[in-house]
C-alpha cells in the first residue's frame, strides 16, 4: 500500500493525462477539475499535482505508467469511484468524451481490474 499522499498526487497526475489526452487542456476542463476536486479533502494535493505535471509539460505516457504502478502498488481503494467519476467529467467537459480520453478511463480501470483479480487468485 502507498502512503496517501502519494496516492492523492496520483489522482492529480490522472487528470493531467486525461486533460492533456485531447492534445490541449481546455479551459472548461480547468474549471470542472477545480469544481470536483474543491469537494474532496485532498483537492489541495490533487490540483497541485496536476498543476505540476502541467507546468512541466509532462509526457503523458510516462505519467500514465507512473500513476499505473502507484495504483497497482496500492490495491483496491475506495477513491477508485470518485477517481473514475472526476475523469469522465473532465473528458466530458470539452465536446465530450473522445476515443483518447475514452481509452485512458476505459484501460485504468481494465488494467486495474485484472492486477486486482490476478492478486486474489
Amino acid at each position: 500500500m502507498v502512503s496517501r499522499e502519494r496516492f492523492y498526487r496520483a489522482f492529480g497526475e490522472l487528470l493531467y493525462v486525461v486533460a492533456t489526452k485531447d492534445g490541449l487542456i481546455q479551459k472548461q476542463e480547468v474549471k470542472i477539475l477545480e469544481e470536483i476536486i474543491n469537494q474532496h479533502p485532498m483537492g489541495k494535493e490533487i490540483k497541485w499535482s496536476f498543476d505540476y505535471e502541467r507546468e512541466k509539460n509532462s509526457s503523458v505516457d510516462e505519467v500514465y505508467k507512473k500513476v499505473l504502478e502507484v495504483y497497482k502498488d496500492n490495491g483496491p481503494d475506495y477513491e477508485y469511484d470518485f477517481i473514475i467519476y472526476a475523469l469522465e467529467k473532465i473528458a466530458e467537459a470539452s465536446d465530450g468524451i473522445n476515443r483518447e480520453e475514452n481509452e485512458v478511463i476505459t484501460n485504468f480501470s481494465r488494467e486495474l481490474l485484472e492486477k486486482f483479480k490476478k492478486d486474489l487468485s
